[in-house]
């Protein structure tokens, strides 16, 4: 039913040779090193908002200006959102390397080291040239090959052997793991390097470790054997400025326990802030030769030439004197091993990285990391990490195969699906995570504890597994944005569900609390308090401030008054038990579900049981204006009374049931009235010249219906036949008038099929917003519409803007992009959880139709596709 297409055909053009690596997948991203990208876009700025626009919002620019100088120059912190200083484009990321929350370091797809967050949620964008893996053949006692394995050319470090050919070298992702391919030119090896991070769903301990492990591959297609060595070189530090700062230092370890030993070379990077520990380390099952120190400036000839004479290094003793200020130093680690003539061997490293214990940027309070409850709080456990993850790394990669086998041998699935899927996944580790222990003396009820109809102290949940937070985006940095994470949160509550549970409560005890402190909101020029009581904060706090305790570091708007952050508490709370089966999470939430829901009464101005909005941006769409009932937030509301009804039911409260049975009776018969067409939902009832606009979002409220197992019968809140008529317009229109239907889906769109260019995002393309879209599509049967309009978001990002482990928040059709590396994307696990229903759905109907031949025969043979199963819901 969907148009299948080669894989790579574009990214790897360039590529010269025949060989496709050891053990490489067939599915995920796979680029030669020497592509390319020929589309170059420039980051939106306040120089792209239109004449029309600023006129609008002049007095926002003004107040955004003032509000920066003072962030920038006099308090010296970085503001939340830059809108002067975004980050440009750079094509080069592949995927991170850690688990979650222990920091991230990301290496690009040519091999860079190149993207730093080890302070939390603070990111550092610098590649750090030395950092690399060099490879050194021998042949009879003598050296005939050795080569940096990287395609850069830099005009420092002179003496090593640079530009390696990269169109003998291919990067495939499929995350958490990624290879790299080298068929050395000339030399009849190839090596292949295999990046494993513990990245694990429903593994609460591995996956919190900051490790990652290299294995390298060696086929040796010779006819006689080869002694072959890999290099590893790091600079102490990640190429900010504090690696001159004085203080830093190295030395050799050697650790045995259980039977296995380790060795390699610690960096210690001793900064006043957040200080920490880098370690590589091998298996002592090879030979292993270190550098303790040497300087990453000059040629460095002299390492060089250490390994070169005899694949070794000089391996001294002790550790080398702190480095003094303006003063940068380096360690390697070499290992090595025989293979045999037409034969193959393997070689290991780990990388890991110990920052136990963080501060973030308002330096008031310490936090302890999670993995530290494995690895103690003492900042000496990068040893045992780097033992743990090389003895441990294959039991890692066991359970990631056998996560991901049944999706990659589904043979309905196209091959973009499953690279997408699996490679947006990295922003679980690289969104600035943090997931940090409760400490003992916290309080995150809010002040409302459980026998008031608030919360414990400390919820079991959170003390179990203890607390995460992730960004808005690298670029939006605000911790757990609340309207953003509904569409991301598929993946956390399908994969690492008490995260996503621990994350509900947190929210839920800010629910209940307030922070009376008045500022000003930038958007209106009026003063209002940080956090009015029962209303679902923005976001958790600024890691450049103090999270958890200091909520809502947006400012632009009051979102006090938005029309959507309680909705899409209540829309969770319910998905999530629903996926969980967790009756003490229902009945905790259940009261803080009421008091959301009692505040949001007021915006029902009428008195029609449907909330009006406030004729400005009161949504997460918070540039586009919406006034009176509209399609995005009537349908959440709808869907969040009709949630609050099975609910009700649930805790056996029939007097709540009524009310809200009464509510949505009379609210769905006004949302028709007020904004049905007899095609699709008008964006807004403004009745203005662009309130009969086709939003792509139209249908978030069923969305989460349809994933909540709702939708029909007595919980329903749209009738089937209109939405997939307002689906069948989307499609359409947003999507197939768009762009030539390659692109997604634009967000706003005229009837006459010209996009919407009334707002700076009615005319963007969300990523995270057209995952969600497709999923939708694909719950009511249009399984080709919901892939191709998904295809078009994944082929663009991935294949064409170069925005590989970088998924922005926006595009537009021609030029510019919006705010990379975005939370938002995620959402694209709501399509796998369709996959994932109908499997069930398949499984009952295999077994009825095994318990009835005629009917068998009848239907065809089984089992079912995945696409089989869609096309019979249809029809």
């Amino acid at each position: 039913p969907f148009t299948r297409r080669a894989p790579f055909p574009e990214l790897m053009s360039r590529y010269l040779s025949s060989e496709l690596g050891y053990g490489v997948p067939k599915d995920g991203w796979r680029i030669c090193l020497a592509h390319e990208f020929k589309e170059k876009r420039k980051p939106f700025q306040a120089k792209d908002v239109s004449l029309s626009n600023i006129v609008e919002h002049i007095g926002l620019g003004v107040r955004y200006l003032k509000w920066w100088y003072k962030k920038t120059q006099i308090e010296k912190k970085a503001p939340f959102i830059d809108m002067f200083r975004a980050i440009p484009l750079r094509q080069i990321y592949g995927a991170p390397l850690g688990g979650i929350g222990g920091g991230t370091i990301t290496r690009g797809w040519r091999g860079e080291f190149c993207r730093w967050q080890l302070n939390p949620g603070m990111y550092h964008y610098k590649t750090v040239i030395a950092n690399q893996f060099t490879v050194c053949l021998r042949r009879g006692g003598q050296t005939v090959y050795q080569q940096v394995l990287s395609v850069e050319r830099p005009p420092t470090l002179q003496g090593w052997n640079w530009g390696y050919c990269g169109e003998y070298a291919f990067y495939h992702a499929l995350y958490p793991r990624a290879w790299t391919v080298y068929p050395l030119p000339g030399q009849n090896v190839t090596l292949t390097c295999r990046q494993v991070s513990p990245v694990i769903p429903h593994d609460y301990q591995d996956s919190s470790l900051p490790v990652a492990v290299f294995v390298w591959d060696i086929e040796n297609k010779n006819d006689y054997p080869l002694e072959v060595s890999i290099m590893l070189t790091m600079v102490n530090g990640s190429g900010h400025k504090d690696d001159k700062s004085g203080g830093h230092w190295n030395e050799p370890f050697h650790l045995e326990k259980e039977g296995e030993s380790v060795s390699g070379v610690l960096l210690h990077h001793c900064t006043t802030v957040n200080p920490y520990t880098l370690c590589m380390a091998a298996r002592e099952q090879v030979d292993i030769s270190h550098q303790t120190a040497f300087s990453p400036k000059g040629t460095c000839g002299a390492l060089w030439s250490d390994l070169i004479t005899d694949g070794r290094l000089d391996s001294p003793t002790g550790s080398n004197p702190p480095t003094q200020k303006g003063e940068k130093v380096a360690a390697a680690l070499a290992v090595g091993c025989s293979v045999p003539a037409q034969g193959h061997n393997d070689l290991e490293f780990s990388l890991a990285w110990d920052m136990p214990n963080i501060t973030f940027g308002s330096r008031e309070r310490e936090h302890v990391r999670r993995y530290t409850r494995f690895f103690g709080t003492k900042a000496d456990a990068a040893p045992s990490l780097s033992h743990y993850a090389l003895t441990h790394y294959r039991l890692w990669e066991r359970s990631i195969e056998e996560w991901q086998r049944p999706i990659l041998q589904d043979s309905s699935l196209p091959s973009w699906y499953k690279s997408a899927l699996f490679n947006e996944l990295y922003f679980v580790v690289d969104g600035g995570t943090v997931w940090t222990e409760l400490p003992e003396d916290s309080d995150v009820s809010g002040g409302l504890r459980s026998e008031d109809g608030g919360l414990p102290a400390q919820p079991a949940i959170i003390k179990e597994y203890g607390r995460f937070a992730y960004l808005e985006g690298q670029e939006y940095r605000m911790y757990n944005t609340y309207d953003v994470h509904f569409y991301a949160s598929f993946a956390l509550i399908m994969l690492w569900p008490k995260l996503a549970l621990s994350l509900q409560y947190d929210i839920a005890g800010s629910v209940v609390s307030c922070d009376p402190t008045e500022r000003l909101h930038l958007m209106s020029g009026r003063n209002s308090p940080v956090k009015v009581k029962n209303v679902v904060p923005h976001d958790i706090g600024d890691p450049d401030d103090e999270p958890w305790q200091r909520v809502n570091a947006y400012l632009i708007h009051d979102t006090a008054d938005w029309k959507d952050l309680n909705l899409k508490f209540v829309l969770q709370v319910y998905r999530d038990f629903h996926l969980t089966q967790d009756t003490q999470y229902l009945q905790d939430m259940w009261p803080i579900c009421q008091a959301v829901m009692e505040s949001e009464m007021k915006f029902d101005t009428d008195g029609d049981g449907l909330i009006e909005n406030s004729g400005y941006a009161d949504q997460t769409y918070d540039g586009w204006t919406a006034t009176g009932p509209s399609a995005y937030c009537g349908g959440l509301w709808l869907a969040s009374v009709c949630v609050m009804c099975k609910m009700a039911r649930l805790v056996n409260n029939e007097a709540a049931f009524q009310r809200f049975r009464d509510i949505l009776d009379r609210g769905s018969a006004a949302f028709d009235k007020l904004l049905w067409n007899g095609q699709y939902y008008n964006y807004d009832s403004s009745g203005q010249d662009l309130s009969n606009s086709v939003m792509s979002d139209q249908c978030a409220g069923q969305w989460f219906l349809r994933a909540s197992g709702l939708g029909d019968g007595q919980f329903q809140a749209f009738p089937k036949e209109k939405i997939c008529s307002a689906l069948k317009s989307v499609f359409d229109l947003n999507v197939m008038s768009f762009a030539g239907g390659q692109m997604g889906a634009v967000n706003g769109m005229r009837p006459e099929g010209v996009p919407d260019h009334s707002s700076v995002q009615s005319d963007e393309v969300w990523i995270g917003v057209v995952y969600g879209l497709a999923a939708i599509m694909i719950h009511e049967g249009m399984l080709e519409e919901g892939l191709r309009t998904a295809e078009g978001c994944y082929r663009t990002v991935w294949e064409r803007l170069g925005m590989a482990f970088q998924t922005p928040e926006a595009y537009c059709e021609k030029g510019i992009y919006r705010s990379l590396a975005y939370m938002r994307p995620l959402s694209i696990w709501a399509m796998q959880l369709e996959d994932l229903k109908a499997r069930e759905d398949m499984r009952s109907i295999q077994l009825s139709l095994s318990q009835n031949p005629l009917d068998r025969k009848a239907r065809g043979p089984f089992p079912l596709t995945f696409s089989q199963w869609v096309l019979r819901r249809r029809g």
